[in-house]
């Protein structure tokens, strides 16, 4: 029988389609000019990862699209530039007798290094990964030709204005540097990726040392010569250039086939609330502020109080090499360690710090032991001491293999840092901001350190405070690996997206919906993730 008009069920399913809803409009196109930052729907990890991506083109297009290409060619670039910086450093005030200039530019270095660094990644996130590694390389050039300039005129201003320049620039790289080698490996990958940075990143002290040891081989005085400071300064320009060999972010390819999500460009006063929104909702973070701050505490009494006063400059520099050569040799065991496969990554993590505890203990009771036997009146230059050359084997041997196993833990100290703040998030944007984070107090840490010393307080007291902030930042960071580090980073519990406001939208209003974020994003679920 056939269904006419008037029949019931015909007109049932009228009604029904005409209750139906019709679709969401499509969203407006992104328009970063007019827009808020406000909360999208949480979702999990996986919804948040982009869809693999094929490889496609030549071996060689894939090799150099590559996360471990891309991280060889930063650790290159800090191979030609911090990595010659830290030659000049190790041996002892920057080469000089007097390293009173060193260390005046070392403090306004390290207090421009930390005051920047700590909005390194908002900068980062304005600028692009490649121009920030690209401004951020050029102080050290700039270091090297000031200590040139010393030899020459006696500048001290110059040196110590150039000591200022690089910490700002410094930040940058540093910042940059963070950002690729944590963002762009897997999460199974990021322990080879942090060695093989670590070990490139080194091998450029190795061989600036070794430049120092044969232009010192026949030289009883204790003063670098003009052609290492013009050699250093050639090299680290050389550094700046390889930064343009880069790929952009969104360019890589990761070894599942997964690309690197780049933030989205949000205004400055976003990115500076972002910062402090990192530290509301990941406040796990505040635990690693003390193993931060000692990552660079330590090397004042490594390179002023005992390679620079015990020792002749030839063995200072053949000491600087030996020390950065074990640092390739502790990073790479690190990062067997922590890309195990036998054990969960929080089982690696406390394997790691275990190690680094281990090496902290061992290496500062021997240099207590070493330190009850001078002073810094017992060793001053003009004084009665002689300093140690590495033809006394009987006396050089002992102290040698100490400086060696110094080297070994500041790999593995720095290395384990970021690992753990790289196991905290995967995306670019937070980790350049926490590599910020680092950098900063890195540095406040190290203008202190640089300060004890030039305010002439015994070596010991320097070295019983490096020694109990080494303990106490371990400490500080074992809640971290047992509470916040897990098998797979889990970070989009509340994320924070960039969508448009309506135009009639004025600034008041704009500010309300941003402050009423903040606060829905702090009572979310931890840990959220801001876009920077």
């Amino acid at each position: 029988m056939s269904l006419d008009e008037g029949s019931p069920t015909q007109e049932k399913r009228s009604s029904n389609r005409s209750a139906t809803p019709p679709p969401p409009p499509p969203p407006p196109p992104l328009d970063s000019s007019n827009s808020a930052v406000i909360v999208a729907e949480r979702r999990g990890a996986a919804d948040a990862e982009e869809r693999p991506s094929r490889r496609r083109g030549s071996w060689a297009r894939r090799t150099y699209d590559s996360p471990t290409f891309q991280v060889f060619l930063v650790a290159l670039v800090c191979f030609l530039t911090p990595g010659l910086y830290n030659a000049l450093s190790g041996i002892g005030g920057g080469g000089q007798v007097d390293n009173s200039i060193s260390e005046k530019a070392s403090i306004a270095l390290y207090s421009t290094f930390a005051t920047v660094s700590f909005f390194a990644g908002s900068i980062h996130n304005k600028l692009g990964t490649r121009l920030t590694l690209w401004l951020g390389s050029l102080g050290y050039a700039l270091y090297a030709a000031s200590f040139l300039s010393y030899n020459l005129n006696g500048n001290s201003g110059f040196v110590v204005a150039a000591g200022a320049i690089l910490g700002v620039c410094a930040s940058l790289l540093w910042c940059s540097q963070g950002a690729i080698m944590m963002t762009y490996p897997t999460e199974q990958e990021k322990g080879r990726m942090i060695a093989l940075f670590w070990a490139v990143f080194n091998l450029g002290a190795v061989i600036g040392s070794a430049i120092e040891l044969v232009l010192a081989r026949d030289n009883r005085a204790n003063t670098v010569s003009n052609g290492t400071y013009a050699a250093f300064l050639v090299l680290m320009f050389l550094g700046s250039c390889v930064t343009w060999l880069l790929k952009k972010p969104a360019d890589v390819v990761r070894s599942d086939g997964s690309r690197v999500v780049v933030p989205a460009q949000a205004s400055w006063k976003h990115e500076i609330r972002g910062l402090f929104l990192i530290l509301r909702t990941d406040y796990w973070i505040l635990l690693l502020f003390p193993m931060l701050w000692a990552s660079n505490f330590f090397y004042t009494w490594q390179f002023n109080a005992f390679n620079g006063v015990l020792f002749t400059l030839r063995t200072r520099a053949l000491n600087s090499m030996l020390y950065w050569l074990a640092q390739m040799f502790g990073a790479f065991g690190l990062g067997l360690i922590l890309d195990s496969k036998r054990f969960t990554r929080r089982t690696r993590a406390w394997m790691g710090w275990a190690l680094c505890f281990v090496l902290v203990w061992a290496v500062w009771a021997g240099s207590y032991v070493k330190q009850r036997a001078y002073t810094r009146e017992s060793v001053a230059e003009g004084g009665a001491y002689v300093r140690v050359d590495y033809t006394q084997s009987s006396a050089y041997a002992p102290l040698c293999i100490l400086y060696i196993f110094s080297g070994v833990v500041d790999a593995v100290w720095q290395c384990l840092v970021y690992y753990l703040l790289g196991a905290v998030s995967n995306d670019l944007g937070k980790l350049a901001a926490l590599a910020g984070f680092y950098k900063a107090l890195q540095s406040a840490g190290a203008a202190t350190a640089f300060g004890i010393d030039v305010a002439h307080r015994p070596y010991m007291t320097l070295l019983a405070s490096t020694w109990a902030l080494c303990v106490a930042g371990l400490l500080f960071a074992a809640p971290v690996i047992q509470l916040r580090i897990t098998d797979r980073t889990v970070e989009e519990q509340g994320v924070l997206v960039v969508v448009p406001v309506p135009a009639d939208v004025d600034a008041d209003g704009a500010e309300s919906a941003t402050t009423a974020t903040e606060e829905k994003v702090v009572l979310g679920l931890s840990p959220p993730r801001p876009v920077l």
